[in-house]
């Protein structure tokens, strides 16, 4: 079966911005990124003003959670994994989706835009440094010296994907944590927070439909996830947040998630299957790297390089017209900004629905 899938795998163009033998293909492949790694990252975030803020206006993940979840995830996927040039086109199109996630604060005033550099720079933090915590934790244990430093110069590279400034990204696990800490006082657990972060973290909901039969097995599947993913939220933000969990589920869940990963991560074809289950859309993204389908070119590139070579502008200065008008629906006319972003999408990020 893994021969099949392996000659049914499209390859990618090239092999992006990392490669074989990177820290971010070693961590970002690992059982854990799509999991635990990733939903701790959705839920934390939202602990952030502005960013919840987007979210509520939108309802996205409460409409449609599971298409939600896999489009988020593939476009991550996508950056770590994907061509230079899918992700170019990703990495702009999502700019024109964001554009349309403006308006006013619902507390303390103020307005939010999703391509705001400090909205960036949170979820590019929140999310890599969520996906290492998870492999830390439930993997096969803390990066080399060496790795770690790579990792975090990685996570630069990244940053030049969004609006945000790879100048910004801290290099050192005392800069990421110097930065959290500098966030705590802006961070909130406001009711719309809340209910964002108790909402996704409910596994069951990007779950597929089972047959009767399998209902039990998908609870304790879900619940494992939910208790692993609590386990690594600092106790603060727990009790901020009105998230509550015991220090002994806390200890117990860690070697049934650290030997569940293992397991899984012995076959390829097993992890393509139980990614299938979460985020069907990302599968044809790690497929080749799990398979080992090499590339048409077998070539690394930078941001910078990929974006002279495919004809792509920064994100920041991206689609700077288009983002302008919806400003203009949203706060001078008073109407609902325009779809136009999230349906050319569809194409590149999945379905909507």
């Amino acid at each position: 079966m893994a021969r099949f899938m392996r000659d049914e795998v499209q390859p990618h163009e090239d092999y992006g911005f990392f490669g074989p033998g990177s820290v971010v293909w070693k961590v970002w492949s690992y059982p854990t990124a799509p999991t635990v790694g990733f939903q701790r990252a959705v839920v934390v975030e939202e602990l952030d003003p502005p960013l919840v803020a987007a979210v509520h206006r939108t309802q996205g993940i409460y409409q449609r959670a599971r298409t939600r979840y896999d489009r988020t995830l593939r476009y991550f996927a996508m950056v770590a994994f994907a061509g230079t040039r899918e992700v170019c086109r990703a990495a702009d199109i999502l700019v024109k989706v964001h554009s349309k996630a403006i308006g006013q604060l619902p507390y303390g005033g103020g307005t939010y835009d999703a391509n705001d550099p400090a909205s960036q720079l949170w979820i590019q933090l929140t999310g890599w440094h969520s996906i290492l915590y998870a492999y830390e934790k439930y993997g096969p244990g803390k990066l080399t010296a060496r790795e770690e430093s790579e990792y975090w110069e990685a996570c630069a590279v990244a940053a030049e994907l969004q609006t945000c400034s790879p100048d910004d990204i801290p290099r050192t696990r005392d800069g990421v944590r110097a930065y959290f800490t500098r966030m705590r006082p802006q961070l909130s657990a406001s009711p719309i927070a809340r209910q964002a972060m108790h909402h996704l973290l409910r596994t069951e909901l990007v779950l597929p439909p089972v047959p009767w039969w399998a209902r039990p097995a998908r609870h304790v599947v879900a619940r494992a996830q939910r208790t692993a993913t609590i386990a690594t939220m600092p106790r603060w933000m727990r009790e901020m947040a009105g998230i509550r969990q015991s220090r002994l589920l806390d200890l117990l869940i860690v070697p049934v998630m650290k030997a569940s990963f293992a397991l899984a991560h012995l076959s390829p074809t097993l992890e393509l299957r139980l990614l299938g289950l979460l985020s069907p859309s990302t599968v044809p993204v790690i497929a080749p790297v799990k398979l080992g389908v090499p590339p048409r070119t077998a070539e690394v590139l930078t941001p910078a390089q990929a974006r002279d070579r495919h004809g792509y502008a920064r994100p920041a200065e991206a689609h700077l017209e288009f983002r302008a008008r919806q400003a203009t629906r949203v706060f001078g006319d008073g109407k609902a900004p325009s779809d136009q972003g999230l349906i050319e999408s569809q194409e590149i990020l999945g379905p909507l629905a």
